[in-house]
């Protein structure tokens, strides 16, 4: 059976777990311990010398980061497909994934180190949560053309380029950004978190134990007991959208990391 190392509130993570629902392959999951202060070891650093979820094992194979891990998974695992069949629709999907990879996942995560992690207070965050507001309206203008004449961001049918979306678009709702009420993007994301495969990872995150929830992680943060990885877009996001001044104090204060070095 295929292991996943992964976190239910990883939009990553929740990608694969749709992907292994909708093509009906066993799964089991792991947390792995370490990852908030950055010191994941054991199997899982084996398997991933970049200390993130997702990874899975399947056998004797070892995979890292979700889009590559959902190329295996199409490979060997071929039916039923998740890619559209022509190439300029697989080109398409696949761009969509990487926005919402590397554009929009930075917004949500940037919030919650306002909300949850309490990096910036005052001014300073209302201006950070100002340009989130303003960020996020703009991807879901184009999110919303890039649904024009489909029932699904894949086509005819849900798959690669949809899975690759309703993760962020939770995520933004739980932030208190929805798509506007009688758009074509807020329809499609109640079709598609009606499908079972997205609402048994959704169910996931709901049965999370309380004791694994953020009452005392920013007091964690502060003490440099609990370190956000801010990897390239990440770190690109909040310098941008004006905090600058949360990195310089984070750097300080040890209670950021980046990508391990590899050994």
């Amino acid at each position: 059976m295929i292991t996943l190392y992964d976190h239910p509130l990883s939009p990553y993570g929740q990608k694969v777990k749709i992907a292994l629902r909708e093509k009906g392959v066993p799964f089991e999951t792991v947390s792995p311990g370490g990852l908030g202060a950055g010191g994941a070891a054991g199997a899982f650093i084996e398997a991933n010398p970049r200390a993130e979820v997702p990874t899975l094992v399947d056998g004797e194979v070892r995979i890292f980061d979700s889009t590559v891990i959902l190329e295996y998974l199409e490979d060997a695992y071929p039916t039923p497909p998740l890619l559209p069949a022509s190439a300029a629709d697989r080109a398409r999907v696949r761009m969509i994934e990487e926005v919402m990879d590397t554009h929009f996942e930075p917004i949500n995560w940037g919030l919650s180190e306002l909300r949850w992690f309490k990096r910036a207070q005052g001014e300073q965050a209302q201006a950070i949560e100002s340009a989130a507001a303003r960020q996020t309206a703009g991807f879901f203008a184009w999110l919303e053309r890039q649904l024009a004449g489909r029932e699904w961001f894949n086509g005819v049918a849900f798959g690669w380029g949809d899975l690759a979306v309703v993760p962020f678009l939770n995520g933004s709702a739980g932030h208190g950004h929805r798509p506007p009420e009688g758009s074509r993007l807020a329809d499609w994301l109640a079709r598609a978190n009606a499908r079972p495969s997205v609402a048994e990872t959704v169910a996931e995150i709901a049965a999370m134990p309380r004791t694994s929830g953020m009452t005392n992680v920013a007091e964690l943060v502060e003490k440099g007991l609990f370190k956000r990885e801010y990897r390239d877009h990440r770190l690109e996001w909040m310098i941008k959208s004006g905090g600058v001044e949360v990195v310089l104090k984070g750097l300080d204060r040890d209670n950021i990391r980046f990508s391990p070095d590899f050994h």
